[in-house]
């Protein structure tokens, strides 16, 4: 008898871009934060935190993950937040809402991700059906194929550990280190370059082939 596999969950980031009145900064930061510690309490969430674009900007960007899409939607259906949201409604907008699954998201499309514009009032354009505290079930599309993900990660990381061997090269007695302790080090520095700064300018450089169907 055929079994059939469970499909594998994915975690789902969330990135939510908001305005907020400049005049009513002090009460936005408390209630950013007060939003972070009710969705900790659901199942599911794996972390979440928020910036703001600029002193002077009224643009401030939220992300939380959480493990898979049903207990997204539980936080997104919940009273807790709907009760959050109604809350900040006096000074905060949304104005867009994208979804990113698992690592594949480095290789979205800008932009293209359950996106989902908004009115003056918060509610979504043409579509009196979802309420500002609904899921979004727009569906999220499939990354590049996995080769395509290997090449694009492979082509930032030779370049980039090549230069810090080359770098490290000149640490007085660095190459007569243990091996584990060298690659302890090594991994150190470059995970953080290549997340924050390799990986990201590589997939927009090589958007057009990554997402090119051929």
């Amino acid at each position: 008898m055929d079994v059939m596999a469970e499909p594998v969950a994915h975690p789902i980031t969330v990135a939510i871009e908001r305005r907020i009145d400049p005049s009513r900064t002090a009460e936005a930061t408390s209630w950013m934060q007060a939003g972070t510690d009710l969705a900790t309490g659901f199942p599911g969430f794996l972390g979440s935190g928020w910036v703001r674009a600029g002193e002077s900007s009224d643009l401030w960007y939220m992300l939380y993950r959480f493990r898979d899409i049903p207990t997204l939607e539980d936080w997104e259906q919940s009273g807790q937040r709907a009760w959050w949201l109604e809350s900040g409604r006096a000074f905060a907008r949304e104005v867009r809402v994208e979804r990113r699954t698992g690592i594949e998201g480095w290789f979205d499309a800008p932009f293209a991700t359950d996106v989902e514009p908004r009115d003056a009032d918060g509610r979504p354009r043409g579509s009196d059906a979802i309420t500002p505290t609904g899921p979004i079930h727009q569906p999220i599309p499939s990354a590049p194929p996995r080769w395509k993900q290997a090449v694009t990660i492979w082509l930032g990381f030779f370049p980039t550990n090549l230069l810090a061997s080359w770098l490290l090269g000149f640490v007085p007695g660095f190459s007569e280190w243990p091996l584990i302790a060298r690659v302890v080090v090594t991994t150190v520095l470059l995970t953080p370059v290549m997340t924050y700064a390799v990986l990201p300018w590589v997939t927009r450089m090589l958007r057009p082939w990554l997402h090119r169907s051929a």
